[in-house]
């Protein structure tokens, strides 16, 4: 996909990791494809992906955006409280064990957020396409700011220099959660790269350019590893059909 509309009022971000009872990916998937993209959209926000994770079978990961907490509680009550979820939900619910892996997001900066158009999104019934998405997300001490600040001053000029340039880089929202009908992790203190590529081959081969460079290497990773509070984790991701973002 080559995006053209920059989404410049999405200032709040959701990644939703769901675990699913064994074997019912694929029916969450043509579920939330068909009832959940456009209803959710009419309600106020953003659909901007939809994948499955490629090392959980049973693990279904997605991304949603809003104007500001304001229009997320809006948003949120106009769908969970309308007549589709009303209909659908229950079997939506019926295929997850644990739906509460959810991280609050804002761009890390000004213009690292996702940049697409809504035009831009395959039918319904269209094919998984061909691309491997990575999201490697970063754990820092609550209230500390200095790992944060290496992903964004050191990594991510080398990330830009040696590949494709990142979907989106994303950081903790702190505002509280307005709409606690939906839990959110909290006290968390994350940066998250999103990228995407052809394939995994690719994805490996830019990760390893990024490691080797010699200011990475030397100075960036070692500062990220003292001011961590555990080793990054990578989603492995596979777009689905309607995924606007892959």
């Amino acid at each position: 996909m080559s995006p053209t509309n920059p989404v410049d009022h999405i200032q709040v971000i959701e990644l939703r990791q769901y675990r699913l009872r064994s074997g019912r990916r694929d029916e969450l998937i043509e579920l939330f494809d068909r009832e959940f993209v456009e209803t959710q959209v009419e309600a106020g926000m953003a659909v901007l992906g939809q994948f499955r994770d490629l090392d959980d079978p049973d693990r279904f990961v997605w991304l949603r955006g809003f104007r500001d907490m304001a229009a997320r509680h809006r948003a949120l009550a106009a769908f969970y409280e309308g007549p589709v979820w009303a209909e659908h939900g229950p079997q939506a619910n019926a295929t997850m064990i644990d739906s509460d892996d959810v991280l609050l997001l804002r761009p890390l900066s000004a213009g690292s957020g996702f940049v697409t158009s809504p035009a831009g999104r395959p039918r319904a019934g269209a094919p998984a396409p061909e691309r491997f998405v990575s999201a490697t997300l970063w754990s820092f001490p609550p209230g500390r700011h200095e790992g944060v600040a290496l992903v964004r001053d050191g990594l991510l000029p080398v990330f830009y220099e040696t590949g494709p340039a990142p979907l989106a880089v994303l950081a903790t929202e702190t505002a509280h959660n307005t709409f606690p009908r939906l839990p959110v992790r909290t006290g968390e203190n994350v940066a998250v790269v999103l990228t995407s590529y052809p394939d995994e081959r690719a994805y490996r081969q830019h990760l390893a350019d990024v490691r080797d460079h010699p200011v990475v290497r030397d100075e960036i990773l070692p500062g990220i590893e003292r001011a961590q509070t555990a080793a990054p984790r990578v989603l492995r991701l596979a777009p689905t059909g309607r995924s606007l973002i892959f």
